[in-house]
């Protein structure tokens, strides 16, 4: 058996234990930050995307929670020494607990992407589908090799498992890339371009993943555990905080797009970088079953009270 050293293993000096937590804390507090921003802003999509609102929301809590464990488990995980900062049993989890937010967030990336491409109905669904299976699957099998088969120490363990999660890889890209191609002619060119760059953002992103992996198969030492720490850190934090800001200005445009062209309505107006998009729009119509009326006005109830009698003088026109 070839074998090869944990990056969990390894011993840190005070600088790299103290720049690593520094990179976590930061991706923690920036992550918290992105939260805050999809919760606020839920509102300026239309429902037409509001999957993409509700995957960036997702995304960017679930993340925050993990950087808080992954905090955690890192100053709980080592302990200083005058050799430096040595890792007892709970430092695997420093590593460990990155596979299980990307078991959820990786599928939901797919998914926030696709949400906002032209495909839609049974193709749209099936699409999603295999994308957050194959998404997940890539993640899953990766923690196989990374920590379950071979404890993280069996080199060839390692690349056989790194070459199966590849696969899924490889198959979660073909279908995100073939719906954002298929988006050409549904999409203006506006909105093409945006999806692109937000698209290209994601995939070169995820480069940087098996980059990592293989850290833990030809590197060893403090160093080497330090730069995987902080290269996940910088690559979470610009994946899903930057390609989420690309894809809700894709849905604020498409929104806008849609409130112009009549197809649906908006409550307010739409505005991207200052420039406006599109004007408040509400129903002017209201559509009824056949032989249904509008149903009567009733005053608000006091607290506390029953509620109050319909009063037929006051009714809609």
């Amino acid at each position: 058996m070839i074998t090869a050293v944990a990056p969990w293993s390894a011993t840190l000096t005070s600088s790299e234990y103290l720049l690593t937590l520094y990179f976590l804390a930061v991706a923690a507090l920036a992550l918290f930050a992105g939260f805050v921003r999809a919760w606020l802003t839920r509102g300026e999509v239309g429902s037409r995307y509001r999957p993409a609102v509700i995957a960036r929301i997702c995304i960017t809590a679930i993340a925050t929670v993990s950087y808080i464990a992954l905090v955690v488990s890192f100053v709980t995980g080592y302990d200083k020494t005058p050799a430096g900062y040595v890792p007892n049993d709970g430092a695997i989890f420093g590593f460990a607990a990155r596979y299980m937010d990307w078991s959820l967030n990786v599928p939901l990336l797919s998914v926030e992407l696709l949400a906002v491409c032209a495909a839609v109905g049974a193709v749209a669904r099936q699409a999603r589908l295999v994308a957050a299976a194959s998404a997940f699957l890539m993640i899953f099998t990766g923690f196989l090799g990374a920590f379950i088969i071979g404890g993280g120490t069996d080199t060839a363990q390692l690349i056989v498992w790194g070459a199966v999660s590849c696969v899924f890889w490889f198959v979660t890209i073909v279908v995100l890339v073939r719906g954002v191609l298929a988006s050409r002619e549904g999409l203006t060119p506006e909105a093409n371009r945006l999806l692109r760059r937000a698209a290209t953002l994601l995939l070169s992103g995820w480069v940087v993943y098996p980059v990592v992996y293989l850290i833990q198969i030809f590197g060893d030492g403090g160093g080497w555990a330090a730069t995987m720490q902080i290269a996940l850190c910088v690559a979470d934090v610009t994946i899903k905080i930057g390609f989420g800001t690309l894809i809700h200005r894709v849905a604020k445009l498409r929104t806008a797009e849609d409130v112009r062209a009549g197809d649906d309505v908006h409550p307010e107006s739409i505005w991207i970088s200052s420039v406006k998009q599109s004007d408040a729009g509400v129903p002017r119509e209201v559509y009824l079953a056949a032989g249904a009326s509008i149903h009567e006005r009733r005053v608000r109830p006091p607290t506390g009270s029953a509620v109050a009698s319909p009063l037929p003088d006051d009714r809609e026109n």
